[in-house]
């Protein structure tokens, strides 16, 4: 199994995940069309943490950046916070929203930016465990062929029930492009 994203800097000298501790659950590439969003179902209890990895970009024709969303157990009550931090390299940006239908994971391309792709790498702490909300942590970049920006986002799912299943899907545009991809890996505890 080739590894996806990043795994390789999990390893870094000092860590205390190594790349064993990873397992490989679902992927999902975007077929022909593109897709409303991607689904990752029965996800088993087994892991402490899980990471989504991916490339990604949205039918969003009005901007070269989109943002993604995420929901969990089809829960799209107002349950749902996060926070981001912007940097293009000119200036800082921040933002939150609380009460929400969804949390913000990631930025990723829009079909504006006709050539890239966004990436990101998804964090989901302690999913598992039914004594406490769950919180997420991103880190993404859209590069736009000399601008773009990276982004740090922060989410909260106000519910104490262990995750099972993760829906992401296009904040602003209607469809993930053909070959967006994504990875759900389950972390083992230390």
């Amino acid at each position: 199994m080739t590894p996806m994203l990043g795994i390789m800097a999990s390893s870094i000298s000092g860590s205390k995940i190594s790349t064993n501790s990873y397992q490989s659950i679902a992927t999902s590439t975007v077929g022909s069309g593109g897709t409303a969003n991607v689904t990752f179902s029965s996800i088993p209890a087994t892991f402490t943490h899980l990471q989504i990895r991916a490339i990604s970009k949205t039918n969003r024709t009005t901007a070269s950046v989109d943002s993604l969303k995420l929901q969990f157990n089809g829960d799209t009550a107002t349950n749902y916070a996060y926070h981001e931090l912007i940097g293009d390299g000119a200036s800082a940006l921040s933002d939150s929203v609380t009460s929400n239908a969804f949390t913000a994971i990631a930025r990723t391309a829009g079909n504006a930016n006709t050539s890239f792709f966004g990436a990101f790498t998804c964090d989901i702490l302690d999913y598992a465990n039914t004594n406490k909300y769950k919180t997420i942590r991103t880190l993404s970049g859209v590069d736009l062929n000399g601008s773009g920006a990276v982004f740090f986002n922060s989410g909260l799912w106000q519910s104490t029930s262990a995750i099972t299943s993760i829906v992401i899907a296009p904040q602003t545009g209607t469809l993930l492009n053909e070959y967006s991809s994504f990875a759900l890996y389950g972390i083992k505890g230390a």
